[in-house]
């Protein structure tokens, strides 16, 4: 190995995977070969300064970005990922790589600004019935109750200490995971763009935060589990029971009814029902192919009247620091060596431009406003 000069190559691999990016791609960037680059990766060669700046410019980080981090990576163990085992390794790879990144810049925003407080209870479930406690005794540990709809489910989720945003870019085959973090991070995808299914992949999720901490997720027992609680939380067993349509035939006008009260796809409607031992297994099946038969495997009827929920956290957070100073959020990024792309990358917005003020007296600006430099002695454009 060469000796420490703070260049570390697996921050090299971290930047290049949060792009998406392979060694061949990479390399025609900065016009290297792929196996110079492996080389900088695994430690066995060290860069030029030159070869840094390079680096650094294709990757949108600042070249201190390539110094040996203290903060852990996000690893697969502690992302709760639907389908990880048949979603490909590259995506899986893209996805930690950001969720790494992303990790370091909120711890960073956490310390300048005071975010919600972490409040997910922890929760053992074995049974069935012990899922539903766990989803209640969530609900009224949130001041939510048994009784109604939950308004927003991504500000139930973020009031509770999680960030909640979209990573654009990922394969269509990733649903939403969420990370195990000091501050949890939920990751959702743009693939879905029902607000009903949404809702119930935050609540999906929410479910492993509060079950699943330090459980390896991922497999057919754990996924129906967090399955059965955003279930349980989005449509109380109760008052559920309550409402759904009685009968011999399903009821699909009075299922879409409550489809709209409640914010919850047909489709799950009666899943819970069948669940609960409302429907028989026979009534179930032949609800889904209805569904089916009917055009709305993926999308359903009134699906466009729902509207979709919004992340809160960081766009107040960002709004709040830069209510003062424009750059505070810029200089908040450069601190954790993020520079324009690869914040653009992670947070799917752009850094406010740099604000130029005021210039020294021996400096002149290039450019200038158009108030000023495009108006004439009289004032006229």
């Amino acid at each position: 190995m060469w000796p420490d000069d703070g260049f570390a190559g697996e921050q090299l691999r971290l930047a290049r995977l949060a792009h998406g990016l392979s060694l061949d791609e990479l390399g025609q960037q900065v016009a290297v070969s792929r196996q110079y680059l492996h080389q900088l990766e695994v430690g066995t060669k060290p860069p030029t300064q030159e070869m840094k700046a390079a680096l650094a410019d294709a990757l949108g980080v600042t070249t201190r970005f390539f110094a040996p981090s203290t903060r852990a990576a996000v690893h697969a163990e502690q992302c709760h990922f639907r389908k990880q085992a048949t979603t490909p390794v590259s995506v899986t790879s893209q996805v930690l790589a950001r969720g790494t990144l992303l990790d370091r810049f909120i711890a960073r925003l956490d310390a300048a600004l005071e975010l919600p407080p972490v409040d997910f209870p922890q929760i053992a479930v074995s049974s069935a019935e012990d899922i539903e406690a766990a989803a209640e005794a969530c609900r009224r540990h949130w001041g939510l109750g048994l009784t109604g709809p939950i308004t927003n489910m991504t500000r139930v989720v973020e009031n509770a200490g999680a960030v909640v945003i979209c990573f654009s870019g990922i394969s269509d085959r990733v649903d939403a995971l969420s990370m195990d973090r000091p501050r949890p991070l939920i990751i959702r995808s743009e693939a879905k763009p029902a607000a009903c299914r949404l809702r119930f992949d935050i609540a999906h999720e929410c479910a492993h935060l509060v079950m699943h901490r330090g459980i390896q997720t991922g497999d057919r027992e754990t996924e129906g589990q967090a399955h059965r609680f955003a279930s349980a939380f989005l449509l109380p067993r109760g008052v559920f029971a309550r409402e759904f349509p009685q009968g011999r035939y399903l009821n699909w006008a009075a299922i879409f009814n409550l489809k709209l009260r409640w914010k919850v796809s047909a489709r799950a409607i009666i899943r819970r029902a069948y669940d609960l031992g409302l429907i028989t297994a026979d009534r179930y099946r032949s609800g889904n192919i209805h569904l089916n038969r009917n055009g709305q495997a993926k999308v359903e009827l009134h699906d466009d009247v729902i509207e979709p929920e919004t992340p809160e956290v960081l766009t107040s957070a960002f709004a709040a620091l830069t209510s003062d100073r424009r750059d505070a959020l810029r200089e908040l990024a450069v601190s954790v060596d993020l520079g324009d792309a690869m914040f653009e990358r992670l947070l799917g917005q752009r850094l406010p431009a740099v604000t130029l003020t005021s210039y020294p007296e021996n400096v002149v600006p290039l450019f200038r406003s158009t108030s000023s430099s495009n108006r004439d002695a009289g004032g006229n454009l």
